[in-house]
């Protein structure tokens, strides 16, 4: 008899949880058991293991083997359990040492050649193993470089099991032909394993640079359009645009993401772990840095945005932005269930999703960017007659958006069509992205020194009884505002926004609290009426 352990992870969401598998060796009619509550992929593992032993160069035991996967209680998906459940057997038939095996987390799914492939969610299945306490971690050669993202983790990347097997029983280690055009070399410096001569080591990875490629220089024009995109990205806030088609809705919501502050260390790790989970990692960038830009079609699904899908739910696009930007071009053309579907995630800053085969979890902090036409030809105007739509059509068009969608925008600015004098004209490009990023940084410091000590990082998180009773603004300065209320203009949530709004434009320019001014172009943003102040923030400064 014989038995044998190591581990694996089982993601549920992005959130791991340690999974011990366990080989035992009886005597009996030969047979392959798997329990503990596998899905239908992990079931199929059992030939995907057997085949891949054999083409090793291994010989399979000849006996009873039932594999178990503890705790049973937690749903296992995936084929990522391949390299657990060979060792484990190996082990049990004693080709390799079991005490070697059982502090190691394996992950990894199995051809039927032997050769190890990648799978989705590396990232979080590490992390879940380093909270866990553990220390050693084989994976594919392929995702080496993103689980050694994890501190204090050494790390193993191997190309086949005829390389894990030979460095777990320190013999030598075989070539094998990469699995793909420009693959590295094996990463078999990265872990020492209990009694083997195996060398010590660290693989690095550089943070990975992701450029957006776009400059707010390239906008022409649209001044207060390019202030809403500022003070959007300075505090956090929503936005929403209404303009013609051509006048430059697309151009501003693509460049918001290179004015925003790069990601930190437990963002940028955040990030990277749900697009791990969702298999859509940049290939040679394990880790994502900048902050993510996500545009979905209008004709995307419910499950599209806020995630779904068969089995175990995937991260939708709300997650897929986290920590960065979600645009919605042609908003009212979206399905009002999948807009609807949006005010949860914008409120709790995740979102829950259940399925029959568990409850997954996903972060969603983005930053939400709509944008529109006027009416379904795009050409309604007040200033002009180029419109043929009749005016039920232009209701029904903007009655697709619900008013509990929009009061949550903090931001709404109409984008006007390019004259061509603004178009033809010579030296007239507004600043930089270099420059507005600049002073979105130093915002950001502002409010960050500001909100030190409390749960919110950004204006936008800030709840309207704390800004009302701790971070108040000048004396008088809420006037306005609050005649808007008793009118109708604004509701409560409305007015709330419109302050922190207002903390925003005093953090960019350089106040210590919002005063008439700053809460003056605060109302011009939120309600569109003009009210009489410069709408370029650098005319503020």
């Amino acid at each position: 008899m014989g038995f044998a352990r190591t581990c694996s992870v089982a993601l549920v969401g992005v959130e791991g949880v340690v999974v011990e598998v366990q080989a035992d060796l009886e005597p009996g009619v030969a047979a392959f058991t798997l329990v503990g509550l596998p899905d239908k992929s992990l079931t199929e593992s059992r030939d995907r293991v057997r085949a891949a032993v054999v083409n090793s160069g291994a010989a399979w035991p000849q006996k009873k083997l039932t594999v178990g996967l503890s705790p049973a209680s937690v749903p296992k998906s995936g084929s990522g359990f391949d390299l657990a459940v060979a060792a484990a057997v190996l082990g049990a038939a004693e080709r390799i040492d079991p005490r070697v095996l059982a502090d190691i987390v394996m992950i990894g799914e199995l051809g039927l050649d032997g050769r190890v492939r990648p799978v989705r969610g590396v990232l979080p299945a590490v992390l879940a193993a380093a909270d866990a306490g553990y220390e050693q971690v084989v994976v594919p050669e392929s995702a080496a470089a993103e689980a050694s993202l994890v501190p204090e983790v050494s790390v193993l990347g191997v190309r086949s099991l005829r390389q894990l097997i030979a460095v777990l029983a320190d013999e030598p280690v075989p070539d094998e032909e990469a699995d793909g055009p420009g693959r590295p070399d094996p990463l078999l410096a990265g872990l020492r394993m209990p009694g083997t001569g195996a060398a010590t080591g660290m693989h690095s990875v550089g943070a990975a640079q992701h450029d957006h490629g776009h400059d707010l220089e390239d906008v022409v024009g649209q001044i207060s359009a390019r202030t809403a995109v500022e003070v959007a990205a300075a505090g956090g806030h929503h936005l929403f645009l209404e303009g013609p088609p051509g006048a430059g809705k697309t151009m501003l919501a693509e460049r918001l993401p290179a004015i925003l502050p790069r990601l930190g260390r437990q963002e940028s790790l955040e990030v990277t772990a749900v697009h791990s989970v969702a298999g859509l990692l940049p290939p040679g960038k394990p880790l994502i840095d900048a902050a993510p830009y996500c545009a979905p079609h209008h004709s995307a699904t419910m499950q599209a945005l806020v995630g779904g899908g068969p089995g175990i739910a995937r991260p939708g696009a709300v997650s897929m932005s986290h920590r960065g930007v979600l645009f919605l071009d042609e908003t009212p053309e979206f399905s009002s269930r999948a807009l609807d579907a949006l005010r949860q995630p914008l409120e709790a800053g995740h979102v829950v999703i259940a399925r029959s085969a568990g409850v997954v979890r996903f972060p969603s902090k983005f930053l939400m960017v709509l944008a529109a036409n006027p009416c379904p030809c795009g050409r309604f105007s007040q200033r002009d007659d180029l419109c043929e739509c009749p005016p039920s059509a232009i209701r029904r068009y903007q009655a697709r958006l619900s008013g509990p969608l929009l009061d949550r925008v903090d931001l709404r600015v109409e984008v006007d069509r390019v004259t061509r004098t603004e178009l033809t004209a010579c030296g007239a490009r507004g600043e930089s992205t270099a420059t507005v990023a600049g002073r979105v940084r130093a915002a950001r410091e502002r409010a960050a020194e500001r909100l030190a000590g409390t749960p919110w990082h950004t204006n936008s998180e800030v709840p309207g009884r704390e800004l009302r009773s701790r971070w108040y603004a000048a004396s008088g300065a809420m006037d306005e505002a609050e005649r808007s209320l008793e009118r109708g203009v604004l509701t409560a949530r409305g007015l709330d926004r419109v302050l922190r709004v207002a903390w925003t434009v005093a953090d960019l320019v350089g106040h210590d609290r919002p005063d008439a001014t700053d809460v003056a172009l605060a109302l011009q943003l939120r309600t569109g009426v003009p009210r009489g102040v410069p709408m370029a923030i650098g005319a503020l400064t």
